[in-house]
């Protein structure tokens, strides 16, 4: 089979270096989606182990569609007897349709939905069906006319890990705090701090990869329930990922912000997470911070003014934020994420390397500063 993990744009090389080292095959790149081949053992595992993917997929087709006709004998064409028992639920819950013939999403969906029905009743021979059962979500992605099915195995998006117990406000997703730490090359060896931490996401996040924790170890997937998938693997798959995890490291992780509620509701998802003893928190403005080493790496997800603070107040908050890194943390690394446009010009100096990123879709930059590291920079 093919696998689709999707992903935010941006992140798209982040994800296919998750799959290499999962050991997947054939993994190509297209924006905003990842595919590799494999087998439910491979569906399993990426629903588990990927960190920093939306979802993950069965590529059901792809073809080229000019007329509803097309559409709906393609679509009918799919072996969904396959996966889908008589009971199952299978509505179309997402379309999208770009530069194409084809373009009424409702048509797309209404007629697909029908396809989808006929070929069932071939199987199954009633008329009616109760969809009382097991989730099998269908997403249907057309560009240019190409048409691509796609079933949602995961159920929920990835980021959901479980752990954050209270949303505050302008919450990073999971899954991208996940590749920044991935994207600043951080070392579990080395000292990482967040000093506007808000609800810790960053720092647990890195304590999790520094662990070897699984972020779906702990929750459920919709693909659990399908009678394709034989139990047996979910349980299999988890046992590994717990058995594979690092309780030997001494981990230098510190996450501050100025807000006492962040902090509190940061200490409950980093204990959910089972990452509490990992991370020191403290309500702390970031100019009262003291540098707990020489070298290490500073990730923060600052306020963008999008939503918070007019630009005046932005501006100087990241000039504040460059004058205290220069002379807090002169050999460190910094890496900052923001939509703010000059940035660099109010930080008070140029980015090594910035990366375009999307936060709850907001486009950003990770402007990246590398410093001096312990054991040599890693580009």
């Amino acid at each position: 089979m093919i696998f689709i993990a999707s992903t935010t744009m941006g992140l798209e090389s982040v994800v296919k270096e998750e799959c290499l080292a999962l050991g997947f095959k054939n993994i190509k790149v297209f924006d905003g989606r990842v595919e590799f081949e494999g087998d439910f053992k491979d569906l399993v595992k990426a629903n588990i182990y990927l960190r920093c993917s939306d979802r993950v997929f069965i590529k059901m087709a792809e073809f080229k569609a000019l007329s509803y006709e097309e559409l709906f004998q393609n679509v009918k064409a799919i072996e969904w007897q396959d996966f889908i028992d008589e009971n199952g639920e299978f509505p179309i819950s997402w379309v999208s349709s770009v530069k194409s013939k084809l373009y009424s999403k409702s048509d797309i969906q209404r007629i697909s939905k029908k396809a989808i029905v006929e070929k069932l009743k071939e199987k199954y021979k009633r008329e009616i069906f109760l969809e009382n059962g097991a989730l099998y979500s269908i997403k249907i992605q057309c560009h240019k006319d190409i048409f691509i099915v796609m079933l949602d195995s995961s159920g929920e998006a990835l980021t959901k890990r479980g752990y954050r117990a209270v949303k505050r406000l302008a919450p990073i997703k999971e899954t991208l705090a996940a590749a920044l730490v991935y994207l600043s090359k951080w070392k579990p060896d080395e000292v990482l701090l967040d000093a506007m931490c808000g609800t810790g996401t960053i720092a647990i996040e890195a304590a999790m990869i520094a662990r070897n924790i699984a972020p779906g170890a702990n929750r459920n997937f919709a693909a659990e329930k399908w009678s394709v998938i034989d139990e047996k693997l979910w349980t299999d798959i988890r046992d590994e990922a717990f058995s594979n995890e690092d309780l030997s490291k001494e981990l230098k992780i510190y996450a501050s912000d100025i807000d006492e509620k962040s902090i509190e509701v940061a200490k409950e998802n980093a204990e959910k997470a089972g990452v509490e003893e990992d991370i020191t928190f403290e309500v702390k403005d970031f100019k009262d911070i003291e540098s707990p080493a020489k070298y290490g790496a500073v990730i923060v997800n600052p306020p963008y003014g999008e939503r918070l603070m007019n630009d005046e107040d932005i501006e100087e908050l990241y000039r504040d934020f460059g004058k205290f890194c220069k002379k807090n943390l002169a050999k460190w690394s910094y890496y900052i994420i923001t939509s703010y446009e000059d940035f660099e010009k109010a930080f008070g100096k140029p980015a090594t390397k910035n990366r375009k990123l999307y936060n709850g879709g907001i486009k950003c930059y990770y402007y990246q500063y590398f410093g001096d590291r312990k054991n040599g920079y890693r580009n």
